[in-house]
């Protein structure tokens, strides 16, 4: 199935995201004290910062403290939490200038009561049977624009135009962008495009939505993952789910896998609580499968806590973050490996088959010569030895995190409990 229109900006194939929880990042939550994190986290081997909704927050129906991200006053300037547009210009130049691309969270579907539009221009939102503003889907702190205006739709490109112009950022992740309607999307795309070549992430599953966008979400993947570690379910399960991502979506279309975010963290829990000992082969799997992984603040600490959304609470940084070389590891071989690239139609995924697949999950991404094979153990038992049963795995591999080679002339390996090796095909 292939029905894309556009072509993804050719840096997002071997890409990843670190989400940017600006508020709790700091003591301050501000743009100049993050910039002082850039220089680690781009050592950590991170691509592009997205950082959620900059944009002011309503007071008005506010919620806890200091409000929802996601409740917009208005779409042109920054939260005065955060610090002024000029600093925000500042921290894009100097991320940039350090080899990061910047994305920005746009929330197109709706604003916060009390928009600088409710005033200028009411007729930009629906309205209830009483000609009142509303939102259709439970959420009491936000009002829904209306679509169908073709002046608002316009007035709203023409302010993502303006992160563009004013700050030179690289995309957006576009929220709950199933809410929109994809020809909205679709037109947006086709006048920024044009200001610059920008990368386009959208928070949803819809299939069709890659007619617009470059990179959707795996939200199902996410809580198949949290079902099978809790549960002990069939692996067969999450291979059955990934079958039908690479043949329900087009050719290319690629997918961002994650274990954590700013939702799951303060809603239903840290990878700690979801996945408990298995948190790390699967943030192995999010950066080593066909898709492009995110990582969210704090989880190279890693932060162990829910952080509190609509009020300050700081990440407990301690000077040492504890998995920083395990991301720089995974993330540096992605960012260089020819057969981890993304949504490129020359790379084979490849799932590997055992004598103990209800416990082992292997595969193998190719290119050509190029080979990188990932073992998972997937199971809460240690010393699980087995045998690889396709001989397309043969030869010398180096061990991606110990550099070891190891030869797989028999193809057996053992692994223990929620264990992961990540090996590249030796060819010296």
């Amino acid at each position: 199935m292939s029905n894309r229109r556009f072509t993804p900006v050719e840096w997002c194939h071997s890409t990843n995201i670190y989400e940017v929880n600006l508020r709790q990042y700091t003591p301050e939550g501000s743009f100049r004290a993050f910039a002082r994190e850039l220089p680690r986290l781009r050592d950590m081997g991170i691509e592009i910062l997205w950082f959620m909704p900059i944009t002011p927050i309503a007071t008005e129906k506010r919620k806890g403290s200091l409000g929802s991200y996601y409740a917009c006053s208005d779409f042109t300037s920054t939260n005065p939490e955060y610090g002024t547009l000029e600093d925000f210009k500042s921290l894009v130049s100097e991320a940039q200038l350090l080899g990061f691309k910047v994305i920005i969270d746009w929330v197109a579907n709706h604003t916060g009561w009390g928009h600088s539009w409710t005033k200028t221009n009411p007729d930009y939102f629906k309205k209830n049977e009483f000609g009142e503003f509303y939102d259709s889907h439970g959420w009491d702190d936000v009002i829904d624009l209306d679509f169908s205006n073709r002046e608002m739709r316009k007035d709203l490109i023409e302010a993502m135009r303006f992160w563009i112009k004013e700050c030179g950022i690289d995309g957006f992740r576009c929220d709950m962008a199933m809410l929109v309607p994809l020809d909205f999307w679709m037109e947006a795309r086709t006048a920024l495009d044009e200001e610059k070549k920008l990368f386009w992430l959208a928070e949803c599953e819809e299939a069709n939505y890659h007619q617009a966008f470059d990179v959707t979400y795996t939200w199902e993947w996410m809580h198949k993952t949290v079902e099978f570690v809790k549960h002990h379910q069939d692996i067969h399960h999450l291979d059955h789910l990934l079958w039908r991502y690479n043949h329900d979506f087009p050719t290319g279309a690629m997918r961002m896998f994650f274990t954590s975010n700013h939702d799951e963290n303060s809603w239903n829990g840290t990878e700690f609580e979801k996945y408990g000992e298995a948190h790390k082969a699967l943030a192995v799997f999010s950066a080593t499968w066909n898709g492009i992984p995110l990582i969210y603040s704090g989880q190279e600490l890693p932060n162990r806590k829910r952080l509190m959304f609509f009020d300050k609470d700081t990440i407990e940084w301690n000077g040492h973050c504890v998995y920083h070389d395990f991301y720089k590891a995974l993330l540096t071989l992605r960012k260089n490996h020819p057969a981890l690239r993304a949504g490129d139609n020359s790379v084979s995924t490849l799932r590997i088959r055992t004598n103990a697949d209800h416990h082992i999950f292997g595969f193998l991404r190719k290119c050509g010569e190029n080979e990188v094979l990932v073992l998972l153990n997937l199971s809460p038992y240690d010393g699980v030895g087995f045998t690889i049963s396709d001989d397309i795995v043969h030869g010398a591999y180096q061990d991606a995190f110990g550099g070891q080679i190891h030869h797989f002339h028999d193809r057996h390996y053992t692994l223990n409990a929620w264990d992961y090796r990540v090996f590249v095909k030796h060819t010296a």
